[in-house]
């Protein structure tokens, strides 16, 4: 999610040297769209968000393609940023303390900073269970393969089983009710008290159970470089494309059905297809990744000639940059998203979430979306980072960097 100290790549595929990869911040741009929608249905605690046929046609597509998509991918990019930021101090002339000092640095922030947004905003941050995880598991930034992939392994295993154990309890429906207690709280103060609570829950469980296996996974693919040089790893992306992919919609279809009214489900029925749909996420999240990474190997560089970007209509190539810009500044899209959904859902806002569908809750994810977009393509423009990347920046060198450049 936080972006400002990681991109600057110089291998093949990269471009420029010092000029920032596209690939993770196409990908971070493009799936904070992912993030606005899921989070605006979480808002909703009607009786019954899912009404009429639009609103089944949202549901349908965000539970095969969107919801437990984005969060991995995230992950993911995360892992890939911390051995990025390690890169980077290695080059300046640092070693391992160094390093790790940093990332503890940012570990720290991240988890305060996401503490506070769990307790005045989104109970279910992010922030806090990427921080934790950098406090908890720095040590995988140097480590090998084979205990990465047994790292992701175990914590898959425990997580599924996890999930497994919550069938008998799991929903049969995803319409409408309040996904957590703060939401229908009708002051802001007595939901600060309920987030707290929740924040403290939520962040450990979602980092152990959601984030860290596909952290530990995209450390790996960091080490590899395979979203700076994506025209080199290209048939292991294809294939990652194509199986993650295919995976997350098979994995979510049947959810995304019985959701959308296709068939009914009962208690147990609906439950386990809840948590097939859940697991998913990891391959539908990596599939993703892999599909904005090859998008953006083909944009930046053509086989032989110009390169697409070059051959494109300036429209297309603006929303590129703009969404790019978006992946650039995550961070200050991502809290704007959670100001805008507390001021227009929550009951001592405008207390809409109560009343609107699954679709009129997607235009508004999908408008707020927009509106970052054309923020951050001004703030581009500008030469300027986000307001939340400068702040972070601040916080985790406060005074000079650990390193002097080279």
């Amino acid at each position: 999610m936080v972006s400002e100290a990681e991109g600057r790549a110089q291998g093949p595929g990269a471009g420029r040297p010092g000029r920032r990869s596209l690939a993770p911040d196409l990908a971070r741009g493009f799936m904070l769209l992912f993030i606005a929608l899921v989070n605006a249905g979480f808002f909703l605690t009607g009786p019954d968000a899912v009404r009429d046929l639009a609103d089944r046609l949202v549901v349908f597509v965000q539970l095969t393609l969107v919801t437990g998509r984005a969060v991995p991918l995230f992950a993911l990019l995360f892992g890939y940023g911390a051995v990025m930021i390690a890169r980077r101090v290695r080059a300046s002339g640092g070693g391992w303390v160094q390093t790790r000092i940093l990332l503890r640095r940012r570990g720290w922030v991240l988890l305060a900073l996401g503490g506070v947004h769990g307790v005045l905003l989104l109970p279910v941050d992010i922030l806090g269970a990427y921080g934790l995880a950098l406090l908890v598991f720095v040590g995988l930034v140097r480590a090998r393969d084979v205990t990465l992939w047994w790292t992701a392994g175990v914590l898959a295993a425990v997580s599924a089983a996890v999930h497994a154990a919550s069938v008998p309890a799991a929903p049969a429906d995803g319409g409408g009710g309040a996904a957590v207690p703060s939401l229908v709280e009708p002051s802001f103060a007595a939901a600060t008290v309920e987030r707290f609570h929740e924040w403290i829950l939520y962040t450990p469980v979602t980092m152990l159970l959601v984030a860290m296996p596909v952290i530990a996974v995209g450390i790996w693919a960091g080490h590899r470089r395979l979203l700076e040089e994506p025209a080199v790893h290209r048939p292991l992306l294809r294939a990652a494309a194509g199986w993650g992919l295919g995976g997350g919609v098979l994995s979510g279809l049947p959810d995304a059905l019985a959701t959308a009214g296709a068939f009914a489900a009962g208690p147990r029925l609906g439950g386990a297809l809840a948590v097939l749909h859940d697991l998913g996420g990891w391959a539908g999240g990596i599939g993703w990744a892999a599909v904005l990474a090859l998008f953006a190997a083909r944009w930046e560089r053509g086989s032989t000639t110009a390169a697409p970007a070059e051959r494109a209509p300036r429209i297309a190539r603006t929303a590129v940059t703009a969404v790019a810009a978006v992946g650039e500044r995550s961070l200050s899209c991502y809290l704007w998203q959670s100001l805008v959904f507390t001021a227009v859902f929550a009951p001592y806002g405008l207390g809409l979430g109560a009343s609107l569908g699954a679709a009129e809750a997607a235009a508004v994810a999908v408008g707020t979306w927009l509106a970052s977009v054309a923020a951050a393509e001004a703030l581009r423009r500008a030469g300027r980072r986000g307001p939340a990347e400068v702040l972070v920046r601040r916080l985790v060198r406060p005074r000079e960097p650990l390193v002097q450049p080279c």
